[in-house]
């Protein structure tokens, strides 16, 4: 996974001028356009634009394309704001990354999801439809909440939530539709949701594994360096003192910064703590 994040990254060094400007733009104008083709034919539309396996073998191309722009759910008002959603996190991987990147990034989870339609197919023999691109968006979502997990969205409009929380609901959401997938001897909705996950850990994988074996290990040399007690006391200290965890570089506090993140060094000796500004530039002790 590391050494293909890597290859594409290197092609798009190479290749500056490949990809597509504000594709998400493309996808939005395009969602909304066969959305009043689906309105004007009362929905008819929708069954020459979906994906269908048998359909695509016979000489119907453009199935691979149009799909894309099947709107995944028609109120309006929830369109409006998925719509908004997906391009505000889609412009920001974009910026992030490059257009070069992020379209890749989207055409390899369309890709994937074509091949979880025609695989389906093969093993079932059933053409299921495959419209929208809302499994493909989760990958973006995934994507966007490890960049920026603490970004802050209104959930209802109302409750403010942060990304690394919806991320974790949505993957909830993904296990029980997985589950029920089995249990109902679907395929296609047991496939489709692994084509998010499975898109997402080609890019972000590598860094995910690293995250998980920093962690146990910060957790394990926690345990052998620092007797219970004297952690307890620390935690003690802190919250009488107003705050939990605090930098012992530049001294800024979790209750002061409430969106900084704060890391411990395994490498270090003792309880030391480090905000996520120094946690990679500092001297070890």
């Amino acid at each position: 996974m590391h050494k293909l994040n890597t290859a594409v990254e290197r092609f798009c060094a190479k290749h500056p001028k490949f990809g597509i400007s504000n594709l998400m733009r493309y996808i939005v104008f395009g969602t909304i356009i066969v959305y009043v083709l689906y309105l004007a034919t009362q929905g008819s539309a929708l069954y020459y634009l979906s994906f269908h396996p048998a359909l695509f073998l016979r000489g119907q191309v453009w199935r691979i394309v149009s799909f894309l722009f099947v709107p995944n759910t028609f109120g309006p008002l929830w369109l409006i704001v998925s719509l908004y959603f997906y391009y505000f996190i889609g412009n920001a991987l974009e910026q992030q990354w490059g257009k070069g990147k992020f379209t890749i990034f989207y055409l390899s989870g369309a890709v994937l999801t074509i091949i979880a339609a025609l695989a389906t197919y093969f093993i079932t023999g059933t053409s299921y439809g495959v419209a929208g691109t809302y499994y493909i968006n989760m990958s973006l979502f995934f994507a966007f909440a490890s960049l920026y997990p603490n970004h802050q969205v209104l959930l209802f409009f109302v409750l403010p939530v942060r990304m690394k929380w919806l991320a974790w609901a949505d993957l909830v959401m993904f296990a029980i539709a997985i589950v029920m997938g089995i249990i109902d001897g679907s395929l296609i909705a047991v496939l489709l949701p692994l084509v998010a996950i499975v898109n997402y850990l080609l890019y972000f994988g590598a860094d995910l594994r690293e995250f998980l074996v920093s962690r146990v290990q910060v957790l394990k040399n926690r345990r052998q360096r620092r007797p219970p007690k004297l952690h307890q006391a620390a935690r003690k200290t802190s919250e009488q003192q107003g705050y939990l965890h605090k930098c012992i570089v530049c001294g800024r506090t979790d209750s002061e910064y409430r969106d900084l993140e704060f890391r411990y060094c395994s490498k270090c000796s003792g309880y030391s703590c480090y905000c996520i500004d120094h946690i990679n530039s500092h001297i070890h002790h």
